[in-house]
C-alpha cells in the first residue's frame, strides 16, 4: 500500500508538472505573438524568443522546487522521513535520515541547477546571438543563406569567446586556501589542475553563472525596480477617457490643418517660402499624418469590446494595484531589514555581508514561517514571489523599452515590436531570472535557507513520582543557523548563491542601489499622469503600410 501510495504521488507530481510545463508554453506563445510586428515575423526568430522566455519561467520555478524538496525531507515534529526505499522486498529504511540518498537527492536539485544554468549560458552566449546577427544580416537582399549563417557565426563567435573566457577563470579559480608562498610554481599549478579537477568543473560553470547574474542585477535594477512602482500605479490611475482622446484628437488635427493653410496661403502669389516655413510645413504635414493615425486607431478603440470590458474591470483594477503597491512596500522594507542585518551583524566585505541566519526581525521572513503550519500556504507564496518578480520585470521593459545606456534600442510595443527586439527582451529576462535567487534570499533569507525544516532537541528534566532520575523531552525548533549540522539541510540555492564572496559583496551593494531605483521610479509614476488607452499604437515613424495593416 505504501509503494502504491508513493507511485500515485509520482505519477501526480508528474501530472501536475506536465500541466505547468504546458501553461508555461502556451503563455510564452501568446506574450510573444501579441508583441511581434505581423510584417516582420520569421519563424526562427519566434521559435527562440518563445523557447527563451519559456526556459526564463521554468528556471524561476527552481527555488520553490529547491525549498520544497529540504523541507518535504523532514515530518513536523523535526524527524526525517521514512519511506519505502526497497519496493521488490518491502524493506522500509530510513530514506531521508540515510546521509547517502539525502546526498543523492540534493545532489540531484543541484544538477537541475546546473543543467538549467547551462541552458541559460547556451542561449545567452550562443542561441540568441546566432539568431539575433542572421535575422541582422537578412536585411541585405543580395546576400544567400550561407552568407548569412556565416556572418552570423562570425559576429557570435565574439560571444563564444566571452564564455570561454570565463569559464576558464571560473575554472581557476581556488575555492581553498592556496599552497604556502615557499611552494614551487610547479606545485601552485598542480594545484589548480587538482582543484579543477576535484570539482568536476562545476565551479567553473558557477563563476560564469554568477558573471551573468551580476548583469542580471543591473537589469533588476533598472526594469524591475521601475516594474514595481509602474505597474501597480498604472492598475490604479487607468488610462484616459477615450471619447475624451478622440475630442482632444479632432481638436488638434483642426488646429494643425490651420497652420498648414496659413503657412500655404503665403505662396499662393507665386512667391517661394522661406527654408524655415519649407521646414515648419513638413513637421506640421508629418504631425497631422500622426494625429489622422491616431484618430483611426481611437476610433477602433470605442468600439473595442476590450475597452469596454475593461471599463467594467475597473474597480478590480484599482484593487489589483493597492494590493500590488503594498507587496512592492512590503519588499521594499524587508530587503532594505536585510542589508541592514548584513551591516550590523556580517564579518564585511571580506566575507560576501554573508549571514547565517536572521538578527532583526523581517516581516516577509516572518511571513512564511507563520504560513509552515498550514501546508501548502508558505510555497504558494514563495511561488508568487518568485512570479511577481518576472511579471514587474516584463512591465517594466514594456514601459521603458530596451535601453544601452542613454541610447534607446527598441520599443516594445503591441503588435509593432522587432523580432531583434523580442530577442533581446527574453536574454534580459533571462539575465533577471539568474538574479531573482538572490533577490528572494534577500527578502527571507532563514526560509531561503532552511523551508519550513524543524528539528529535534532533546532535554532531560527530573521526573516527579516514585521513580528517582531524569526523563528525557523532545522540543521541536524551526532550523536556524543555530541548528545541528546534521538535523537540517541547506538548499542548494543558498550554497550556489554563495559559492564566490566577491559576486556576494557586490550584490549586496546592488540591493541598496535597487531600493533607490524603486523608490526614484515610485517618484516618477506617481508624478506622470495617465496613459492613452491606445499608448503606443501610434509613433510618429510607423509607416502608412504597417499602420493600415494594424488596423485591419
Amino acid at each position: 500500500m505504501a509503494a502504491q501510495s508513493l507511485l500515485s504521488e509520482s505519477l501526480l507530481g508528474w501530472s501536475i508538472f506536465t500541466f505547468v510545463l504546458l501553461v508555461i508554453l502556451a503563455f510564452c506563445w501568446v506574450y510573444i505573438r501579441k508583441f511581434q510586428s505581423r510584417q516582420e515575423s520569421e519563424v526562427v526568430s519566434t521559435i527562440t524568443a518563445i523557447c527563451a522566455l519559456a526556459i526564463a519561467l521554468i528556471t524561476s520555478a527552481l527555488l520553490p522546487v529547491d525549498i520544497f524538496l529540504v523541507s518535504f525531507m523532514k515530518y513536523p515534529n523535526g524527524t526525517y522521513k521514512i519511506f519505502p526505499f526497497d519496493f521488490s522486498f518491502g524493506n522500509i529504511q530510513e530514506w531521508a535520515a540515510n546521509n547517502e540518498t539525502r546526498g543523492q537527492i540534493e545532489d540531484t536539485v543541484l544538477y537541475g541547477y546546473y543543467t538549467l544554468y547551462s541552458i541559460i549560458l547556451f542561449s545567452v552566449f550562443l542561441w540568441i546571438p546566432f539568431v539575433y546577427f542572421y535575422y541582422e544580416e537578412r536585411d541585405d537582399d543580395n546576400m544567400n543563406k550561407c552568407s548569412q549563417v556565416k556572418n552570423a557565426l562570425k559576429y557570435t563567435f565574439g560571444f563564444v569567446i566571452v564564455c570561454v573566457v570565463l569559464l576558464l577563470i571560473g575554472a581557476f579559480v581556488p575555492l581553498e586556501a592556496p599552497p604556502s608562498q615557499n611552494s614551487t610554481q610547479w606545485e601552485k599549478v598542480q594545484y589548480l589542475f587538482e582543484e579543477l579537477g576535484s570539482s568536476h568543473g562545476l565551479p567553473a560553470l558557477s563563476f560564469s553563472i554568477s558573471s551573468l547574474t551580476l548583469i542580471g542585477m543591473l537589469a533588476v535594477i533598472t526594469y524591475t525596480a521601475y516594474g514595481m512602482s509602474v505597474l501597480p500605479l498604472n492598475l490604479i490611475k487607468g488610462t484616459r477617457s477615450v471619447v475624451y482622446e478622440r475630442l482632444e484628437n479632432t481638436e488638434d488635427i483642426d488646429d494643425v490643418e490651420h497652420q498648414i493653410e496659413k503657412l500655404k496661403s503665403k505662396c499662393r502669389d507665386g512667391r517661394p517660402l522661406s527654408s524655415r516655413d519649407r521646414h515648419n510645413l513638413q513637421e506640421l504635414e508629418g504631425k497631422l499624418q500622426v494625429l489622422k493615425r491616431r484618430g483611426r486607431h481611437l476610433e477602433i478603440a470605442e468600439r473595442n469590446c476590450c475597452t469596454k470590458v475593461g471599463s467594467a474591470l475597473r474597480p478590480f483594477k484599482i484593487l489589483l494595484g493597492i494590493f500590488f503597491i503594498l507587496v512592492a512596500l512590503l519588499f521594499t522594507v524587508a530587503l532594505f531589514i536585510s542589508n541592514l542585518d548584513k551591516a550590523l551583524h556580517s564579518a564585511g566585505i571580506s566575507s560576501g555581508f554573508i549571514i547565517f541566519g536572521t538578527n532583526l526581525t523581517n516581516p516577509l521572513n516572518e511571513l512564511l514561517l507563520a504560513l509552515q503550519p498550514v501546508f501548502p500556504l508558505d510555497y504558494i507564496l514563495i511561488t508568487v514571489i518568485t512570479m511577481y518578480f518576472v511579471v514587474t520585470s516584463m512591465a517594466g521593459i514594456r514601459n521603458m523599452g530596451i535601453w544601452f545606456f542613454w541610447i534607446r534600442l527598441y520599443k516594445i510595443r503591441p503588435k509593432r515590436t522587432r523580432p531583434q527586439a523580442l530577442l533581446f527582451l527574453c536574454m534580459i529576462l533571462l539575465l533577471i531570472v539568474l538574479h531573482t535567487s538572490y533577490m528572494i534570499y534577500s527578502l527571507a533569507p532563514q526560509y531561503v535557507m532552511y523551508g519550513s525544516q524543524k528539528y529535534l532537541v532533546q532535554s532531560q528534566m527530573p521526573s516527579a513520582g516514585p521513580t528517582s532520575g531524569n526523563a528525557t523531552f523532545g522540543t521541536t525548533r524551526i532550523c536556524d543557523a543555530d541548528a545541528p549540522e546534521d538535523q537540517c539541510i541547506v538548499t542548494r540555492s543558498y550554497l550556489f548563491l554563495h559559492k564566490f564572496w566577491f559576486f556576494s559583496t557586490i550584490y549586496y551593494f546592488g540591493n541598496w542601489a535597487f531600493i533607490g531605483a524603486f523608490l526614484i521610479g515610485l517618484v516618477v509614476s506617481c508624478c506622470r499622469g495617465k496613459k492613452s488607452v491606445i499608448e503606443g499604437e501610434v509613433e510618429a515613424d510607423d509607416s502608412d503600410i504597417s499602420d493600415d495593416e494594424y488596423v485591419h
